[in-house]
């Protein structure tokens, strides 16, 4: 005892009968190890490192009697090794880490009257590993004297035992067991499913084992857009399933998947969708699984558009706005690709700006649904690029589930392409609002706001004098193709009171050979 060996010794005694070998440091049990010591009775490991016995390990010992190998880290044993112990009445196997017994583990157990599987990690047992075991077999028997049975201890108390219906055969095999075998602690405990924990066996009553039946309430939904959606489906089985979500093909987060038992053999999943979006419709399937099978049920989701309307300035708000929450939204930033937005919620809706989602839409002015952009809390600039060029554009800010209010749009033009360099080059013209000359405003570009925009445009031929002194051609042209004629960042190109005298022509009029002069810097509009 607490000698540090490493093996079982070579050099025993060949008439030995009983070894005792405990607090060692023993880690396995070699094919053959008592190959020298066929006359041994009692084998006593007890309380050692051994994780493997192999399965000739007892080979040589048919007069064993005992064998005891409590505290060890054996997590599984070749129960066909006990074919080579015939005689063998004693096996303890406590306080180690088995967590499977096989149907055939006590078949080559025909005359043991003491097993100990107590402590260990068991959780399904089969009833067929009792129904199999010769003592069992032999009580089972109506012809003989039954007082000629000896009786047989078993020990299976202190495990982790799933009572679900996995479990229903052991079950009854406990409520049932009597003489000749005798249960060491007759008062076994569930350890799982929550909802029996604690409770005895001869407490529960076990339902048979059913493969997955999903279902859902509503198979398809249609839900504006900017909302947070939660699917649900409900799935029937024994034991518990196991559930997940998929979405074309593709696995979904677990942090957004929520499973909880809601009866005993009915679970409910749930999968949010947080600020769902057009890109988010399709087809959403809801999965179980157990050891009899699986199914599925598949969900339709269909997002809609909260923007669209028969005109493309019909707003309709997707929740009533609160009072005063409003956002302010300007231009920060201009180049040659896009615009950059800056934008702060006034009032009530930045009571709470770490909390505040933000719904962006963008697209043609035309355009009777545009692109929908969700901006989370604590963002409040976007960048807007790979526009197309000489196209009118509408980007509107709004606090999430709310229609934009007058003045949360920005209506703004886009250049044509200037030279075959350039072609990929997209210049941005912001919509000038002539006013702002009249009453001496410093020179500069500015973007027109929704609301602004008709009588912007409306005075704007009668502020430019040279503009209607120019070809017939250009005069011909729309509104906003004169818009588009103006150079961005250029102060001469602004009417004066002069009549225009000293305006410079546009870029796309350059005359041939001479050399393009280069943009303004994009702070020069602000």
């Amino acid at each position: 005892m607490s000698v540090l060996l490493r093996q079982i010794p070579a050099n025993i005694p060949q008439d030995i009968r009983k070894i005792r070998i405990e607090n060692s440091h023993l880690t396995e049990l070699p094919r053959g190890s008592f190959e020298n010591v066929s006359a041994l009775e009692y084998l006593w490991l007890n309380f050692n490192n051994i994780t493997v016995m192999h399965i000739k390990s007892l080979e040589y010992l048919p007069a064993l009697k005992e064998l005891r190998l409590q505290g060890n880290k054996l997590s599984s044993v070749p129960w066909t090794a006990f074919q080579d112990t015939p005689t063998l009445k004693i096996l303890d196997l406590k306080h180690n880490r088995l967590d499977v017994l096989p149907e055939h583990a006590l078949r080559y157990l025909p005359n043991l009257t003491y097993l100990d599987l107590s402590s260990n990690q068991l959780t399904i047992i089969s009833r067929d590993v009792f129904y199999n075991w010769p003592v069992y077999q032999r009580s089972q028997r109506t012809e003989g004297p039954l007082e000629a049975i000896s009786n047989a201890v078993l020990a299976l108390h202190d495990n982790p035992w799933i009572c679900d219906c996995r479990l229903r055969g052991f079950v009854q095999f406990i409520k049932s067991v009597g003489p000749p075998i005798i249960l060491m602690n007759s008062y076994l405990t569930c350890s799982g499913p929550k909802f029996r924990t604690g409770k005895f066996f001869h407490e529960v009553e076990l339902n048979s084992c059913m493969k997955p039946l999903t279902s859902a309430l509503d198979t398809n939904l249609t839900v504006p857009a900017g909302l947070n959606i939660t699917l649900t489906c409900f799935v029937q089985a024994s034991p518990s399933p196991a559930v997940w979500w998929t979405y074309a093909l593709k696995l979904l987060r677990a942090f957004n998947v929520s499973t909880e038992l809601i009866s005993e053999d009915t679970v409910r999943s749930e999968l949010l969708i947080p600020a769902a979006r057009p890109a988010d419709a399709g087809n959403y399937t809801c999965t179980a699984a157990n050891f009899l099978g699986n199914t599925s049920v598949a969900i339709n989701l269909r997002v809609v558009a909260p923007w669209a309307s028969t005109t493309p300035r019909g707003w309709a708000p997707m929740a009533p706005a609160e009072p005063g929450a409003h956002v302010e939204v300007r231009i920060a930033k201009q180049t040659v690709y896009g615009i950059t937005l800056e934008w702060f919620a006034a009032a009530a809706a930045a009571a709470e700006p770490g909390e505040t989602w933000y719904t962006l839409l963008v697209g043609r002015y035309d355009a009777a649904q545009k692109d929908t952009i969700y901006i989370g809390p604590g963002v409040n600039t976007y960048s807007v690029t790979d526009l197309l060029p000489a196209t009118k554009y509408e980007v509107c800010v709004a606090v999430r589930n709310q229609a934009p209010r007058k003045g949360q749009c920005v209506v703004f033009v886009t250049g044509s392409d200037v030279s075959q360099m350039e072609q990929r080059e997209k210049l941005i013209h912001i919509v000038v609002i002539v006013c702002a000359m009249v009453l001496a405003v410093p020179a500069g570009m500015y973007a027109c706001t929704a609301e602004a925009l008709p009588g912007c445009l409306a005075r704007c031929p009668s502020a430019c004098p040279r503009r209607r002194r120019g070809s017939p051609a250009q005069a011909a042209g729309s509104k906003e193709s004169t818009l588009d004629s103006l150079p961005a960042g250029s102060e001469d190109g602004l009417c004066r009171p002069d009549g225009g005298r000293g305006a410079r022509r546009p870029p796309d009029r350059q005359e041939p050979g001479k050399a393009r002069p280069p943009h303004r810097n994009s702070a020069d509009l602000y």
